[in-house]
Parts: C-alpha cells; sequence; structure tokens
C-alpha cells in the first residue's frame, strides 16, 4: 500500500494530475510519511526475519516474484530512507496527532542501531546514543507521571508517546490492536467491565520469571498482575488461571470513563504507543552502558 501511494503520488504524476502547488506541498509530505510507513515496515521484518522480499515503488504488485535481500543490504536501504526522511517530515510540534515526524524518524534510527550489530556485523551503538539525545534534547516530550495513564482510552493525550498506532472504538475497529491487547489478557475471576469491554478471551498471561522480577522486588511497585484465583506457575497453556494476568492496557479513561464503544462490542480507544519517550531512555541507557559510559546509563535507567 506504501508503494502504491509513493508511486501515485510522484512528481510527474502531480503535475500531469492539475493539482495546486499548495495540495502538490502536501501530497509531497504524505509521501514522505509513507515512505517513514514503508522503513518501518521493512524495519520489522529485517528484525524478525532477516532476508526478506523486497519490492519498493516501482515493482508492479504480481507482476513477478519478489527477490530475497540479505538482512544487511536491508538495514543500509532502511538507514538510507530514514536519514534522507529525517529534515523532510514535520517537526513533532507541527505534526498532527498519530502521524508521523522527525522525532519518529530519529526514533526509529536509534532503533535501528542499537541492534546493528546483530543485523551487519558492525556496532553503532555511538549513533543509537546521537539518535536518541535529538529526540530527547527536543523537550518535545515528557515522562508521564503515572505509568498507567501511558495505556488507557485517553492515552493520545499522554506527553510520553512519539509515534502511535491509533485506535478508535468507533472508527478503526479491529479485533487485532490493543483490542486484542486487552481482551485476551482477561479471564478467570477478572470482570470485563473493569477494564472497559464486554468480553474476556482467556489467552495472554506472564510466566513465573516475569512476575518474579516484580512482586518479589522492593525496587518498583509498578507491575499490575492480576493474582486473584490466579497460580503463578503455569502447566497447562489453555487454562487461563495458571499464569498471573497482566492486564496492562484498558478502554477507560484517567477519570474511569469507558471507551466510546463499550456497550455492543470490545472495539477500544487505546493507541498503542509504538514509540515512546521511555523507550528512547532506555536505548541510551544500553547505548551508553555498552560504550563504557556507565555513569550516564545508570541516570536514564533510573529515570
Amino acid at each position: 500500500m506504501c508503494n502504491e501511494f509513493i508511486w501515485q503520488s510522484r512528481d510527474e504524476k502531480l503535475a500531469e494530475r492539475g493539482f495546486s502547488d499548495s495540495d502538490i506541498a502536501t501530497i509531497r509530505t504524505y509521501r514522505n510519511e509513507a515512505r517513514f510507513l514503508r522503513a518501518l515496515s521493512y524495519y520489522h521484518a529485517m528484525d524478525l526475519f532477516g532476508n526478506v522480499p523486497f519490492v519498493d515503488e516501482n515493482d508492479r504488485v504480481g507482476a513477478f516474484q519478489p527477490p530475497q535481500i540479505q538482512r544487511a543490504d536491508l538495514f543500509q536501504y532502511i538507514e538510507g530512507e530514514l536519514l534522507d526522511l529525517s529534515p523532510k517530515l514535520l517537526t513533532a510540534g507541527a505534526a498532527p496527532y498519530g502521524r508521523a515526524s522527525q522525532t519518529a524518524v530519529q526514533s526509529l534510527l536509534a532503533k535501528l542501531y542499537l541492534n546493528a550489530e546483530v543485523y551487519t556485523g558492525t556496532a553503532r551503538y555511538n549513533e543509537c546514543a546521537t539518535y536518541c539525545e535529538k529526540v530527547i534534547n527536543s523537550n518535545n516530550f515528557q515522562l508521564d507521571d503515572v505509568y498507567q495513564d501511558v495505556f488507557l482510552a485517553d492515552n493520545n493525550t499522554s506527553p510520553e508517546i512519539i509515534f502511535p498506532i491509533v485506535y478508535d472504538g468507533l472508527y478503526s475497529q479491529t479485533w487485532g490492536g490493543t483490542t486484542f491487547m486487552i481482551c485476551s489478557a482477561l479471564g478467570g475471576s477478572m470482570v470485563a467491565a473493569d477494564y472497559g469491554v464486554n468480553g474476556k478471551w482467556a489467552g495472554n498471561r506472564a510466566k513465573p520469571q516475569l512476575v518474579q522480577k516484580f512482586v518479589d522486588s522492593t525496587e518498583d511497585s509498578r507491575w499490575m498482575f492480576y493474582t486473584t484465583g490466579q497460580q503463578i506457575d503455569i502447566t497447562s497453556m489453555s487454562t487461563f488461571t495458571q499464569g498471573y494476568a497482566n492486564p496492562k492496557y484498558k478502554n477507560k479513561t484517567k477519570d474511569g470513563l469507558n471507551g466510546s464503544n463499550n456497550a455492543t462490542s470490545a472495539h477500544v480507544d487505546v493507541d498503542f504507543p509504538m514509540f515512546r519517550l521511555a523507550d528512547v531512555f532506555l536505548m541510551y541507557a544500553e547505548a551508553k552502558f555498552r560504550t563504557g559510559d556507565e555513569a550516564t546509563a545508570l541516570t536514564y535507567m533510573n529515570k
């Protein structure tokens, strides 16, 4: 879909179709955002699978069997696209909520460089730190004072989210996305209405190893495991009461109100925070730690 939009919005096509100069400027911005979304998709493909089929806007859909690109070559392609796009997208202050900004590009570059050694064989931690600093020093985002608020129905108001996948119970419905992330984490004695939905899908639970990192710790009390009627060990994957539930996302607002569509379906208003400032802090901490600056690493871990 990104490739097709990029193809249809190239300059010669815009000239043929008689758009005004202001329309052309707007469409070019959309085109660059589509290039970002394509780079993001290829990043996920590269990260998850390594060598994947590759097509760009010059390849027609269904015309041939796409050739496989090597992981290191795809890394270079994604890096080149993002470096070119970084100054071309809207600034974080100008970009409407839910659309990619320069800061979203910088966040993805940081993520790309963090694991560059895995993708290419060459570590790029200094570049990771550089792009984390660009995000941090832009001062467009702040850590949310309340951890839970980042995962609620009105998390579009969170100061922490850099780039969300936007969901709306009325206007962007899906049985995947955050609808899945909420409903799949509910089961057993849990009350669906407490989470702003009307269904419990009895799916995801936490492994004991995750639970033990938090429940027995005095360092961090923000964990949100549901333990009533649940046992910590899992011997049967299909038995929901085995394993602690981990209902991080809720289709409720900060004021405790339900999302827009909880009466007749489970579709939710919770946006998925794909990039957020806490993630950038953690990437920065790791990059600094791996290059020997443990003091800075500790500072950003503590933040």
